[in-house]
């Protein structure tokens, strides 16, 4: 049994799950009434403020928040759990389940996972970018001149907030629950109180002004749709945070709660704007009542932090899902939480995020400047996720394809549309995802191909392990006391650090273990496939430990599980074998030289495979090998 599966056997009531879902989840769509509004009718969409317009994009937001978060991602893709975790990369290996066979069609799903996946980290730059800035950017309301202290404040916070991420989404979500709580009541009040004052709004619930915005602004309206996305930054993350608290939570914290507020705040503002067009400028803030907008800032800034989080730890589980899947190099990995395995904390992945985010406020300064580079991102993701759930409703789920397609054709058109949409920014500051995106696209697809190319070259080097144990009976070395492990990706051929081994020691270990350590598509692994163990003669051993991409792949504790196998293992008397892989570039076919100079330079940098699999250093023995790809 692994450590994690021992983790997890006490949960919190769904009370406490709910309350910590609200404070880590929800904060990115929850903040986004800070700018939305704003962005919408900014001078750059040409849209001015009349009463049909802003009827037309409350509509557009009111329905956008139905179809796309309530109806698409808390409905129909949180169904899409592989057992309990979400996000695109555990949605990948759903989809792969479901067409295994068809090496092609894997191959595509692999490629479209990545894609988000990386679009997913662009998303995760910017959120916290923008999120604090739209919070501290409401100092001008008070005093103009305040606002060349907006970036040097932004930065401040964001230090904090990177600062604190160590203390996991458990402890974090504790002291974040509650004051989200407090910021949806409070912006939900904010909005309650101009809606009374202007209940004709409400009619905008009523999908025909929608359609009639399009009809009336046509092109217009559909540039609008780059400023109308902003509603719904952060459904993705919701997906992704699924694994830290569960679905269950995340739905009745939305559906009774979260969603409730921001309508009522969406409409509040729409209302102002009806009353007063001039309100535009700064439609959030200009809905607090003068007195209280120091409180309001605080809170807002507060909140916009809680904001960063949701997709700061959707990266984390993300991150873990792809190196466990072996679509990113080994990196510490902290886990959290003793009660849900999902939580967990990267510090590296927490440090290059920290960095890009202070170099996005800094070189972008303003919510405005970032609004145009919002949304590429989150929309791309949103439409792969689609595709991915598409195909999981269709193969794995076996829904009939009247529904798949009805399904594919109302989530797709809506996903595109806002994507399509969102590429008329790419020259105003969409290129700043799209190139992160490109970046972490290219590092994920060359960890894999490399590693593909290593395992081959690893292959062909290889002597059958079969024969090998057949000479060893007939011309028998000298054995000394105690067990060899000798680590391995290819349990049918010689471990190189065995070759080595008997060729400059001229000894074997009176017991010989070849170890083979296998990662699932599935995020725990079931009791019954964990361990495979096979005699194969002489006092050899093949040896398989399979885990889930949600756990920690503890090489020792899973050693002592074996005795339930019939083989018992005394740490004390083991030793441990590994062949460390030196990456020389070359010519031969397979990558271009530079993807294989950037695989080997990720290889010399990923955690060792003996801290990863927590192998004792004092019981290891590394032998170097070097391997041209």
């Amino acid at each position: 049994m692994s450590a994690i599966a021992a983790d997890v056997h006490v949960k919190p009531s769904l009370r406490t799950l709910a309350l910590g879902a609200i404070g880590v989840v929800f904060g990115d769509i929850g903040t986004s009434p800070l700018y939305t509004m704003g962005e919408v009718f900014s001078a750059k969409y040409g849209l001015s403020v009349s009463q049909a317009s802003v009827m037309g994009v409350l509509s557009l937001i009111f329905w956008e928040l139905l179809l796309v978060v309530t109806l698409k991602y808390v409905i129909f893709i949180m169904r899409a759990d592989n057992k309990g975790e979400g996000g695109i990369m555990a949605l990948m290996a759903l989809a792969q389940r479901s067409v295994r066979g068809e090496r092609r069609l894997r191959w595509l799903i692999a490629v479209l996972a990545i894609f988000g996946a990386s679009l997913f980290y662009g998303d995760g730059v910017i959120t916290p970018a923008i999120s604090v800035l739209g919070a501290v950017e409401g100092v001008k309301v008070i005093e103009p001149s305040l606002a060349r202290w907006i970036v040097p404040i932004s930065v401040a916070i964001l230090l904090l907030l990177f600062f604190v991420q160590r203390r996991g989404t458990a402890g974090i979500g504790a002291v974040f629950g509650p004051v989200m709580c407090v910021w949806f009541l409070v912006i939900a009040l904010l909005g309650l109180h101009y809606i009374l004052r202007e209940p004709q709004v409400l009619a905008a619930l009523n999908p025909a002004h929608a359609v009639q915005f399009f009809i009336s602004h046509r092109i217009g309206a559909f540039v609008a749709l780059g400023g109308v996305v902003l509603a719904i930054t952060g459904c993705e993350a919701l997906y992704a945070d699924m694994g830290h608290f569960g679905a269950r939570p995340i739905r009745l914290a939305w559906l009774l709660f979260v969603l409730p507020a921001l309508l009522l705040n969406y409409f509040g503002q729409g209302a102002l704007l009806l009353a007063d067009p001039g309100a535009v400028s700064n439609p959030f803030y200009l809905l607090v009542p003068r007195a209280l907008l120091v409180p309001m800032i605080i809170l807002a800034a507060v909140a916009t932090v809680i904001a960063s989080q949701a997709v700061i730890s959707g990266a984390f589980s993300m991150t873990r899902e792809s190196i466990q899947l072996g679509y990113a190099p080994r990196m510490r990995i902290v886990h959290t939480s003793r009660m849900l395995s999902g939580q967990v904390f990267v510090p590296w992945i927490n440090g290059m995020l920290l960095v890009l985010v202070v170099l996005a406020v800094v070189g972008f300064r303003s919510s405005e400047n970032l609004g145009a580079a919002y949304g590429i991102a989150v929309t791309g993701t949103m439409v792969v996720t689609t595709l991915l759930a598409l195909i999981v409703m269709r193969r794995l789920w076996h829904w009939p394809l009247i529904a798949v397609g009805a399904a594919g054709t109302l989530f797709l058109v809506i996903d595109l549309s806002l994507f399509g949409a969102n590429l008329i920014k790419v020259e105003h500051g969409g290129w700043f995802p799209l190139v992160l995106g490109l970046l972490v696209f290219i590092v994920m697809t060359t960890w894999r191909r490399g590693r593909e190319l290593l395992l081959r070259e690893l292959r062909q080097s290889g002597l059958p392990l079969d024969s090998f144990i057949a000479s060893i009976a007939e011309h028998p070395p000298q054995r000394v006391p105690g067990t060899a492990v000798f680590l391995t990706a290819n349990i049918s051929a010689v471990p190189h650090a065995l070759l080595h081994s008997l060729k400059h020691y001229k000894v074997l270990h009176e017991r010989n273990v070849i170890l083979s350590v296998e990662t699932l598509d599935t995020p725990l692994a079931e009791s019954g496939e964990r361990i495979e163990l096979s005699d194969l003669g002489a006092a050899f051993y093949a040896l398989t430990l399979r885990f889930g991409f949600a756990e920690n792949q503890d090489v020792p504790s899973a050693l002592a599980a074996c005795a339930t196998q019939g083989m018992r293992f005394d740490m004390m008397d083991t030793t441990f074998f590994l062949s460390r892989e030196t990456i020389v570039a070359s010519h031969r076919a397979g990558m271009a030289v530079w993807r294989d100079k950037l695989f080997a330079l990720m290889a010399r940098n990923a955690l060792a495979a003996t801290a990863y699999f927590r192998i004792p250093g004092n019981r290891l023995v590394e032998l170097g090998t070097q391997v041209e790809i």
